[in-house]
């Protein structure tokens, strides 16, 4: 009862001969329509069932037979698809040669200026090294001048000492002559003294 009201419910058209439902049902429908009529069905209620069954099987015979594709439909759609992938293929390999070669560029770049780098380091130390000897060339020479004007106040210093050591000398030299000119004179006033005392008393 469930297929006659479905059956009920697709629309309806002009029952076709049998000779016309035997050219366009894929199955026997003679054989159908009386294995409907055994079952209990009409005849009429039986020409609906199978024309719409035989419209839902050609419907479908249709819908498969559009998705299904040709051999030369396939065999175009396989080349294009292969010039297609061969397309890609080059567009890649044309983006790789084209990054390579920028990656080369960029990193020949990169090396030039890492040795400008190198080259202005270089340039930097040796002008720093040149200023650090000009500094130690002066501050050795300031040193010497300063070596050579202590040694110039310590030699003055040496001369006048032995200045003063000389003058120290003579005057000790001239107080021990004095002090023996003084000794001499006292001897000889002590000794002109005991004379006279002597001739005193004779």
């Amino acid at each position: 009862m469930a297929l006659l009201a479905s059956a009920a419910r697709v629309p309806r058209r002009a029952p076709l001969p049998w000779c016309a439902l035997a050219r366009h049902a894929h199955f026997d429908s003679n054989a159908f329509v009386q294995r409907l009529e055994k079952a209990g069905i009409t005849r009429q209620q039986a020409d609906v069932l199978v024309t719409a069954l035989t419209d839902v099987i050609n419907e479908s015979a249709e819908n498969i037979a559009r998705g299904l594709v040709r051999r030369d439909e396939a065999e175009r759609l396989n080349y294009t698809q292969k010039v297609d992938f061969a397309k890609l293929k080059s567009e890649i390999q044309l983006l790789e040669r084209s990054d390579f070669v920028l990656m080369k560029s960029e990193n020949e770049r990169l090396m030039a200026d890492v040795e400008k780098l190198k080259q202005r380091l270089r340039e930097e130390i040796a002008r720093t090294t040149a200023g650090v000897r000009l500094d130690l060339n002066l501050e050795k020479g300031r040193i010497r001048d300063e070596s050579s004007v202590h040694a110039l106040k310590i030699k003055e210093v040496d001369t006048r000492i032995e200045s003063e050591i000389a003058g120290v000398r003579t005057s000790i030299q001239s107080a021990k002559f004095n002090v023996l000119q003084y000794l001499v004179g006292v001897a000889t006033g002590a000794g002109a003294l005991l004379l006279a005392y002597l001739r005193m008393f004779r």
